[in-house]
Formats: C-alpha cells, sequence, structure tokens
C-alpha cells in the first residue's frame, strides 16, 4: 500500500511541474498568447497570431532580505476572465471603454504575480503580502528580442530630466547598458508589423521605471534611488545631498505598478489603445461634477504681447494685458487664461500677487466674463506652502500649473499624489508640468487633467513635426499632453527664424489647427498671442469649437513617425485632423466616410494645405462642401503639412 502511495505522490509532483512548465495566457480573442517558465526565475514569453515577439523575459523584486521571483515554488493558480464597461471621468478618447481580459494569478510564498491579456495586450505586477514596512532594492524588468528591432526611445542624461528630449531611434542589438537610459514610454518597432508600446500605469509610492540597453538585444530596467535629504537650489530646485541604498521604502502587503506592452498589428491601434487607463486604479473622488476640461489662452510663449489699434495700453504682465486676454477669451467661449511666471510679486511667496497684475480684480472680472483662472507656480513654492489650495479655494482659482519638478524618484512620485489629492479636496485641477509622463494618477483623481513631459511647442525651432509624429503613438498614446499648440505664425523648418515676442512653429497652418484634433489633453492650450486670432478668425472659430473630451475616436490612417489621420466624435458632431512630417514633398489619402450615420446629409468644413505650403507654412485653403456616410475625399498633406475639418 506504501508503495502505491510514494507512485500517486511521484506522479503527482511529476504532473505539477509538468503544469508549471505548461502554464499560459491567451487573450480573449485567442490571438495573443503568453507562455511561462518557472524555473530559476519566472520567464514568460509573448507570441502574436504564433510570431514570438518578445522571448524569455523576465521579472524579479529584490528586497532587502529576500528576492521575489528566484527559484519560484508556485502555491496555486487562478484564472478569471473580465468583460466589462468603464467610464472615464474625462473622456480622452471614448465615453465608454470595453475592458476585456483573461487574467492569471500565480501566488508563491508572500507574494503573486498578475498577469492581464487584452487583445491589444499584455500587463502583469507583483502583488505582495509581508508585514510592516519593506525596503525595494530593485526590480528587474527584462526584456529579450528574438531578432534586430528598432527602437524608439527619449534618452536623458540621468534621472534628473524634464522630459522634453527628441526621440532618438536604436537598434536593439546595438545598444549597449554604458548608452544612455530611455523613460517611458518606449515604441518598439519588430520590422514585422507588430509594434509594441511599453510604459506602467498605477503607479504609487514607487519611482519611475526606466530603461538600459543590456547589450544582448534586450532591455532591463533602471530606477532612480529614494532621495533622504535636499539642500534648496533657487526658486524652483532642489539638490539631493543623500540618497538611500534602496528605491522604496513601501507597505510590505500592497499592489506595485503595472508593467505593460501594447501589441499591435497596424499602428492605428497605438493611437486607439487605452491601456493606461484600464490598468488604473479607480477614480478615488465622489463628486466629480466642478471637473472641467477645456481649453486654455496662454500669454508666456507670445510673451504676453497683444498689438494694434485696439491694444491702447502698454501691454505686458499686467493687469490691462491679462484682461484683454479675459475678454478673448470671453469672446471665443474658451473657459480659461493660464497667469504663467510673473503673476505674483516673487516665484517664491504665492500669497502676494504682483501689484500690476492685481489677481483678484481679474477674478472677479473673469468671473463676470465667465473665464476662469489658472495659476503657474514652481513645483517647490507649493511645497513649501501646502496651505495655499484653501487660499486659492477662497480667492476662486479654477485650477495650478505646477512646474519644474524634473524629477521621478519615489518622493516625487509621492509629491504629485499629495498635490493631486489637495487640490481635489479644495475643488482645484492640476496642469503638471516639467513633470514625467501619465501613468494612473489622472484616473485616480481626475482632477489631475493634464502633463507636460514633451518636446512641445515651447522649444520653437527645436519642435519639428519630424519629433512630432511620434508623439500620437507614443506620449500622448500613454495619457493626457501639455504640447501648447496654436501657433498662427507658420514656417517651414529650412526658413525658420523666431522667437518671442513673434514666436513662430515648424509645419503649416493646417498642420497647427490639426494639433487640436489630434492630440489630447484635458487642458488645451491657444499659445499663441490673441491679436494673431482675431487676425485669422477662421482658424480661431475652427480651434475654439474643437473640444477636449471625446465619445469616440477612429484612427484612419498612421505611421508612427511618418503620418496619422484622426477622427474623432463628440455629439452628433465629428472631427478629422492629419499631420505629416517632413519625409515626402506630398502625402495622398483617400478618406471613406463610413463613421458617419446613415441617411443624413452633413456639412464639413475642412482647412486644407495651400498650393504652395510645401515652401509658404501660412498658405491654406478652407473649403465647405455637403457630405454623407459612404462618400470618400482626397486628403492632401505637403511636407510637415495639415488637414483639420469639421463635418455636422
Amino acid at each position: 500500500m506504501r508503495k502505491y502511495f510514494l507512485l500517486s505522490v511521484f506522479l503527482c509532483l511529476v504532473l505539477s511541474l509538468h503544469a508549471q512548465k505548461k502554464l499560459e495566457l491567451v487573450s480573449p480573442n485567442g490571438e495573443l498568447k503568453v507562455s511561462f517558465n518557472l524555473s530559476d526565475k519566472i520567464y514568460y514569453s509573448i507570441d502574436y497570431n504564433g510570431e514570438v515577439l518578445l522571448k524569455d523575459n523576465s521579472l524579479q523584486l529584490t528586497l532587502k532580505n529576500q528576492v521575489l521571483g528566484q527559484n519560484p515554488k508556485l502555491r496555486r493558480q487562478k484564472r478569471t476572465s473580465v468583460n466589462e464597461r468603464l467610464t472615464p471621468v474625462v473622456p480622452l478618447k471614448y465615453a465608454g471603454i470595453d475592458n476585456s481580459y483573461n487574467q492569471l494569478v500565480l501566488t508563491f510564498k508572500d507574494y503573486s504575480v498578475e498577469f492581464r491579456v487584452f487583445n491589444d495586450g499584455v500587463a502583469y505586477r507583483f502583488v505582495t503580502s509581508l508585514k510592516g514596512e519593506v525596503e525595494v532594492m530593485g526590480e528587474e524588468f527584462v526584456i529579450n528580442f528574438p531578432a534586430d528591432y528598432q527602437l524608439h526611445l527619449q534618452q536623458p542624461g540621468g534621472f534628473k530630466t524634464a522630459y522634453e528630449e527628441s526621440y532618438t531611434h536604436v537598434q536593439s542589438n546595438v545598444w549597449k547598458p554604458e548608452d544612455r537610459m530611455a523613460v517611458l514610454p518606449a515604441l518598439i518597432d519588430t520590422r514585422k508589423d507588430y509594434k509594441i508600446l511599453i510604459s506602467e500605469s498605477d503607479l504609487t509610492d514607487y519611482p519611475c521605471m526606466f530603461l538600459k540597453g543590456t547589450g544582448t538585444n534586450g532591455m532591463v530596467s533602471t530606477f532612480p534611488k529614494a532621495p533622504l535629504a535636499f539642500t534648496e537650489s533657487g526658486d524652483r530646485s532642489v539638490k539631493i545631498t543623500q540618497e538611500a541604498d534602496y528605491i522604496a521604502k513601501t507597505r510590505g502587503t500592497r499592489n506595485y505598478p503595472w508593467r505593460y506592452f501594447v501589441i499591435t498589428k497596424n499602428d492605428r491601434q497605438l493611437i486607439e489603445n487605452t491601456m493606461t487607463y484600464k490598468l488604473a486604479e479607480k477614480n478615488q473622488l465622489q463628486n466629480v461634477s466642478w471637473i472641467k476640461p477645456g481649453q486654455v489662452s496662454w500669454e508666456w510663449w507670445n510673451d504676453a504681447s497683444p498689438y494694434g489699434p485696439d491694444v491702447n495700453f502698454v501691454s505686458g504682465y499686467n493687469l490691462a494685458t491679462y484682461k484683454y486676454y479675459i475678454d478673448f477669451a470671453s469672446q471665443f467661449g474658451i473657459p480659461y487664461i493660464i497667469m504663467d511666471e510673473g503673476w505674483a510679486k516673487s516665484t517664491r511667496d504665492p500669497y502676494t500677487p504682483n501689484p500690476e497684475v492685481n489677481l483678484h480684480e481679474l477674478i472677479r472680472y473673469g468671473k463676470e466674463k465667465n473665464v476662469g483662472i489658472v495659476l503657474w507656480l514652481t513645483w517647490l513654492t507649493v511645497e513649501n506652502n501646502f496651505d495655499l489650495f484653501k487660499t486659492f479655494n477662497e480667492w476662486g482659482v479654477k485650477g495650478l500649473k505646477i512646474d519644474f519638478m524634473d524629477r521621478s524618484d519615489q518622493w516625487m512620485v509621492n509629491y504629485y499624489e499629495r498635490v493631486a489629492r489637495e487640490a481635489a479636496k479644495n475643488k482645484l485641477f492640476v496642469d503638471f508640468h516639467g513633470s514625467f509622463k501619465p501613468a494612473g494618477l489622472e484616473y485616480k483623481y481626475p482632477n489631475v487633467l493634464s502633463y507636460e513631459g514633451v518636446r512641445g511647442m515651447e522649444q520653437m525651432g527645436g519642435c519639428c513635426p519630424d519629433n512630432s509624429l511620434y508623439l500620437p503613438f507614443m506620449r500622448n498614446a500613454v495619457g493626457p499632453m501639455d504640447y501648447t499648440p496654436g501657433a498662427m505664425i507658420s514656417m517651414q523648418p529650412d526658413v525658420y527664424s523666431a522667437e518671442r515676442p513673434n514666436a513662430a512653429s515648424i509645419g503649416t497652418r493646417a498642420y497647427q489647427l490639426a494639433l487640436f484634433v489630434v492630440f489630447e489633453s484635458g487642458l488645451q492650450m491657444l499659445a499663441d498671442n490673441p491679436t494673431l486670432y482675431y487676425r485669422n478668425e477662421d482658424c480661431t472659430r475652427f480651434i475654439t469649437q474643437v473640444p477636449v473630451t471625446w465619445d469616440e475616436t477612429v484612427a484612419l490612417e498612421a505611421k508612427a513617425g511618418e503620418y496619422v489621420i484622426v477622427a474623432k466624435r463628440k455629439g452628433d458632431k465629428w472631427y478629422i485632423g492629419g499631420i505629416t512630417n517632413n519625409g515626402e514633398t506630398q502625402r495622398e489619402f483617400t478618406v471613406k466616410l463610413d463613421f458617419l450615420k446613415k441617411n443624413r446629409s452633413y456639412q464639413m468644413t475642412s482647412f486644407e494645405d495651400g498650393i504652395n505650403a510645401g515652401r509658404q507654412a501660412m498658405d491654406y485653403r478652407c473649403k465647405s462642401s455637403q457630405v454623407k456616410a459612404g462618400d470618400s475625399f482626397t486628403v492632401k498633406m505637403v511636407r510637415n503639412g495639415g488637414f483639420a475639418a469639421i463635418i455636422e
């Protein structure tokens, strides 16, 4: 009898080991598969319709006294399937989002690893159940490429970065550990139609992840250490004088950030993806009725310099000029103006307005004109005066633009959340500048309307379509983006020359109009001078009609780094935006209006590149036509050009 018992135990062990080696998780549509191998580490590979895209990736979480994921002994596994409908508070792409995935939770001693496979991606996270606090010494996120891939990266010189570097384009097999690291998101071109976007979500009480090359055709994670001591360095920064040997000190029982891969068969799917939202922690605010996304007139880029026969005052950062901006915003239905650096007497003191500005009179005047005030502040001033949220709410301020964080260690990630929470408590929205990319906080606290962390128009001639054509597929693909569009002086790159107050952009006029449809932000800037908007009223009327939240998004044409045409719906109106890079003299597309409702007639008003726009970027044509469902029309875009339309 004992012999049979031992034989049965042996067979159970063999079957258990076999089951561990054969662990797989497949997407709801059966196309995407994750295969697991539990040996000295937790390994996984990802294939799409049998094509191996990532092979023998590994994951570990190193704590001070143990390594989670080393020689893993699987205790149990649990599979679930989810099919639900989500409703974002600030719908940047869709009013409702289908969230369908298959989930596998692998449970080990003291921790588990949770994998989800969607039709368009894969995500995983560590979940720990340890007592007290733990020190996280590091986290291993290793991916390996089965062939030479092209990597589209943003590579700073160190962990201190404003996330505004131009994209670089690196072959995976030559990226070495000593080369510059990369921030998230990163875009991988497999050269076989598939693209993979890597980022993170539900980032809380933990540093942002960066990536380095392995030198062996792969990537590995790296993280900033937790800072312990600081000294002040000017009015908007600090110098870290002491770092810990760990990257985070945190609760022993918690969920760690999601690491995710959006995996697509065509580039249109990158634009339509909502992975950050689907993995983010749910909205924490009970009352969200006061959160009002919208457009905002901004004075910094044009140096507060309206001019002309209707400007009978000395323009600048003063009361008369800001009233002029409020009047402009009110006339075109723009709900906010931003008051950038100069509204306060000192950047260090948020309670004493510049007497030449007279903030309280502007708040009163704005209320009379139905225009709210947004105030710029350095993050350091906010940190040193954390009761300002209550004060600003009492004054009647609507939101804050907080700048120059330029870090993403655990302390700074927690700062973002403290700000979001305190701002929400006082019914203020937030736009983070000098910031890392969105990673879920904007859904947990939907009063976070936008983030910079992008090479936008502030960079003047350093902001060109060849770089910006990656943004819809990378930076904007993970969350809202404060690019500050809306230039009315347009130039081609070979003749560019401009500086404030006569700021200009690279790209055609139609390109600038299209950015308001293509780029997503809950707080979308009109960066240029009201004087120029008044002089170009047809363009201004179009821009100020474009919503910042959407019911539906349909990517029509897309190739990362080269071109994108997208249609978006708000109510019964559709908007189309198309932009292209400097690559070809002219690109031509046939757009089918299959997304319109049948048996209805529509009017389309479009803005197109003019016949000379390839040389004189200011040239555009405004046209009007009758269209219906099933119709087709031709979109022609010159180099660095665009197309914008409203269909109603």
